[in-house]
């Protein structure tokens, strides 16, 4: 058989060069915040292909759901009408590629194999050496959490290329990796790499501000800007606002004010928001989540908070009996000795209204809610190409459970009818939440 260098029929851009030097020098992490076009995914899958014949083992490529890893790299064919799986040419592949599973077998043992991190499950149990994230914002955090202390431990590789989707997860980890010297990290805009092998450079950019591309997300995707209000996430302007108006910061419980929990349960997953109310403000001081548990282990998590509860409200769904258990959520519940209450069904659009217009008065605890908050951030709109229109009702993800039970917030949330005492905060009263959060 001829000899067959890695890449194959891919030569790295000027810009993506330091990447692939830096990974061949030792490095094991790297951040790629690259600007729509980039070829993120192309660089970052030839990447992999290389490092599949380098070392024996399984390779994950990790997309936000299995279809758009189906779309975007199991199917996808560039603008040159070259398939991505061929940059991995056939002599070098066992037998054909499973379909169903998107998987690739290699001659030498290795294993390369397209994964939705909507169903993590589905790899409990292997041993990766390698893992790509690709649009890692749009991605359930878990999954990096659930393969990092494997790659730790067999000293395999992690590589994340993305554009920015506002101050989420995404976020952090850029902001840990630019100053860590075990990570290559690299943030690119269209200033950078035009003229350097982009193919998209000023003129493009104005084309599209011409067609009706708003400034926010020409600044997001062009000039990855973390900064921008994420448009096409269901809470982009208000999560935007929160932070940049101070808003998410610690918010402390406060003894002898009840704690109200809104929830949305579902069978792969559950979600609760825990607030308290003073005035017209919301205290949002913690959020639970849980995947595939069951109600009354999720409950016990609760009783061991210490909050002194008052109404836990479920969706309209906690009236209705499990098959397996015979009751309701709201009877597992009031067992428990838990007040419920549900709340009636209506419109998502209506929820989501709801819950943009509460927005303005809530306050959440930047640790407590740390997974909450990149829920909020993340629930989006897909956007249809062809019609230029975002859909009509929010994908669901990972983000789902946390956004549909934010929106029983809005729905059955009251404002604190009198003023309250004087708490061990500040020992006096005080009007304002800013005053006395540390």
């Amino acid at each position: 058989m001829p000899v067959i260098q890695l890449p194959f029929n891919f030569r790295p851009r000027p810009y993506q060069l330091p990447f692939f030097r830096a990974m061949d020098g030792g490095l094991k992490r790297a951040v790629l915040v690259h600007h729509r076009r980039a070829g993120k995914d192309k660089c970052a899958f030839n990447y992999m292909a290389k490092e599949s014949f380098k070392r024996v083992g399984i390779y994950y490529y990790f997309f936000p759901t299995y279809n758009q890893g189906r779309k975007v790299l199991w199917d996808g064919i560039d603008r040159d009408g070259f398939k991505f799986l061929d940059h991995i040419p056939k002599q070098l592949r066992k037998g054909d590629p499973n379909q169903t599973e998107m998987k690739l077998n290699l001659i030498n043992g290795s294993i390369i194999q397209v994964v939705g991190s909507d169903n993590v499950d589905t790899i409990v149990g292997t041993n990766p050496v390698g893992c790509v994230f690709s649009e890692y914002p749009l991605q359930d955090p878990s999954g990096w959490d659930f393969v990092r202390p494997i790659l730790r431990e067999n000293g395999g590789g992690a590589v994340f290329p993305y554009t920015p989707r506002g101050k989420n997860h995404g976020y952090d980890l850029y902001a840990m990796a630019k100053d860590n010297p075990e990570w290559f990290c690299q943030l690119l805009s269209i200033n950078e790499t035009y003229g350097q092998g982009g193919t998209v450079g000023p003129d493009e950019v104005e084309a599209e501000r011409k067609s009706g591309m708003s400034e926010n997300l020409i600044q997001q995707e062009y000039y990855v800007s973390f900064d921008a209000a994420v448009e096409n996430a269901v809470f982009g302007e208000q999560m935007h606002k929160a932070r940049t108006e101070g808003r998410i910061t610690n918010v402390p419980y406060q003894s002898g004010l009840p704690v109200n929990t809104y929830w949305d349960i579902g069978r792969d997953g559950t979600a609760s928001w825990f607030t308290q109310a003073v005035r017209n403000e919301v205290r949002v001081i913690d959020y639970f989540e849980s995947f595939q548990s069951q109600l009354d282990i999720d409950l016990s998590e609760l009783q061991k908070k210490g909050y002194v509860y008052g109404t836990h409200y479920f969706p309209h769904d906690g009236d209705y009996k499990d098959y397996k258990t015979g009751k309701t959520p709201k009877e597992i519940a009031s067992n428990l000795g838990f007040s419920v209450e549900i709340v009636d069904k209506i419109g998502k659009q209506a929820q989501i209204d709801a819950a943009r217009a509460l927005f303005n008065r809530c306050w959440f605890d930047e640790k407590k809610c740390q997974r909450g908050i990149d829920a909020l951030s993340s629930w989006y709109f897909a956007w249809d190409e062809k019609m230029r229109i975002l859909s009509p009702l929010p994908v669901h993800s990972w983000a789902s459970h946390g956004g549909d039970a934010f929106c029983q917030v809005a729905l059955k949330h009251e404002d604190q009818d009198t003023w309250m005492p004087r708490d061990k905060y500040t020992k006096k009263p005080k009007r304002r939440f800013s005053a006395w959060a540390a």
